[in-house]
């Protein structure tokens, strides 16, 4: 199978063609995008997997990610790590990481997490603010960011909608299979990005 990522690897650049955007009207669908994340996961065997999850505060971010937990099992409450950095979540056949890097003050600080241990097959990292870890995270699989579209109330006076738009990209071969069983499950949503 080869050696596993290391953690003070250099991100790969996005796979040519692998770039998709969509609309998300409210919460529901950034909850629906979550569960369609977790359904479409390639096998736990293939490889460790990071979702990075891109977005400004209040974009979705932790929205989406504790979907995707519950979708995989996650009972009761589904803590955001804002100040504990990481929450594990053991949710066979998957051991999950959820990650957030928005209060850490350098990157050199995931050191003492003990991360290491984690990059094995089996194991999907979910990481907010992923760019705070840079050159000590692994190489993200799927990258999305989430964002809010230009502001409708500014241009029409009407109230804003909630919407927000998704872009993703896959990173590795493992995230572009994992991207193409997520379009196959909703390719209408998908729109080919460059």
């Amino acid at each position: 199978m080869g050696q596993p990522p290391v953690l003070n690897g250099a991100a790969p650049p996005p796979l040519p063609g692998s770039r998709r955007e969509a609309r998300l009207a409210d919460e529901a669908a950034t909850e629906a995008l979550g569960h369609g994340l977790a359904r479409a996961l390639p096998p736990p065997s293939a490889g460790p997997l990071l979702l990075a999850l891109e977005g400004e505060l209040g974009a979705g971010k932790t929205t989406l990610a504790r979907a995707l937990l519950r979708a995989l099992g996650a009972q009761g409450t589904v803590r955001s790590p804002s100040y504990t950095l990481l929450e594990p979540y053991d949710l066979p056949p998957w051991q999950v990481l959820h990650l957030d890097l928005y209060r850490l003050s350098d990157p050199g600080e995931l050191e003492s997490l003990g991360l290491r241990d984690a990059l094995v097959p089996g194991h999907l990292w979910l990481v907010e603010w992923p760019a705070r870890g840079a050159g000590h995270l692994p190489p993200a699989d799927l990258w999305l960011r989430l964002s809010e579209p230009a502001p409708v109330a500014a241009v029409s006076g009407e109230a804003p909608s909630g919407e927000r738009r998704v872009a993703v990209e896959a990173h590795t071969p493992l995230g572009r299979a994992w991207l193409a069983a997520l379009l196959a499950g909703d390719p209408g949503a998908w729109q080919d990005s460059r």
